[in-house]
């Protein structure tokens, strides 16, 4: 697998408190893409996410998402976005590195791995959920304004930065436009205390979804910081609140899957 290296390798055993549901593996697809794959126990086709690593590139917080997702009965793949970036990888892993790539660069990789999924024996195609995390909550909405074949998508205090409303050349599409043409349900998460997501940020985030009416759930957890999910950061992690997100995560996730959001014209918005 190379380019995964130390990252990927050193996060395979299992952690305390974490049961793998199937023998987690590493895989290429798409070309030269690269991912690790989590399957649930269950034999049945089961719905799956596209879990999107942080800023720190694919590290041990992603893949035990992974684990948690699978284990409570969806397929998750985690693809590195930045499996073709050459740097100094012990710097990123630290937050010494940013990679900041171009937007279509790393759609190709999603697309890829979303195909991937389709594709799977062990996935209902119907039922596939894009998530992204930190730095990579941008990119379920720009998949999500061009494709129409997803069931959901999923925000973890993410894409709602001042950054993500710049256009540039390596953002070409306005984030507003972007909002306003998603046409599946998503779930934002934010902390109120998140030192990159300001409460007006969210406001804004709001705004544009209603503006494009489009389905969503949001909640702004009280008195939270940036990255409190990751468990792998004792300074931000707060596990009651963690807890609450993914039980909160999990119950959309079956609510879309389950059928339970409105269809195509009609509109749900819950803050």
């Amino acid at each position: 697998m190379g380019h995964l290296g130390k990252t990927l390798a050193d996060a395979l055993p299992e952690r305390a408190g974490i049961s793998v549901a199937s023998d987690p593996h590493k895989l290429r697809f798409g070309g030269d893409c690269e991912g690790f794959l989590c399957l649930p126990r269950s034999e049945s086709p089961a719905g799956a996410v596209v879990i999107l690593h942080e800023r720190y590139g694919l590290v041990q917080h992603t893949l035990d998402l992974a684990r948690r997702l699978a284990r409570d009965g969806y397929a998750a793949l985690a693809p590195n976005l930045f499996s073709r970036w050459r740097g100094d990888e012990a710097a990123l892993r630290s937050g010494k590195e940013r990679v900041v790539l171009p937007d279509p660069e790393v759609a190709a990789v999603i697309d890829a791995a979303l195909d991937f999924l389709k594709g799977h024996p062990r996935i209902a195609p119907e039922r596939i959920a894009l998530m992204g995390v930190c730095q990579s909550g941008r990119y379920p909405i720009v998949i999500g304004s061009r494709r129409r074949d997803l069931a959901a998508f999923v925000v973890l205090y993410g894409g709602s930065q001042q950054r993500d409303w710049q256009v540039s050349d390596l953002q070409p599409e306005p984030m507003q436009e972007m909002m306003r043409s998603l046409a599946a349900p998503v779930l934002f998460v934010y902390g109120e205390c998140d030192h990159t997501i300001s409460l007006a940020d969210v406001r804004r985030t709001r705004d544009a979804l209603e503006e494009g009416r489009c389905s969503y759930r949001m909640k702004v957890f009280p008195g939270m910081p940036h990255g409190w999910l990751n468990d792998t950061m004792p300074g931000r992690y707060r596990a009651k609140e963690a807890e609450e997100a993914w039980r909160m995560l999990l119950a959309f996730l079956g609510d879309v899957f389950g059928g339970k959001w409105p269809g195509k014209g009609q509109v749900r918005w819950e803050f």
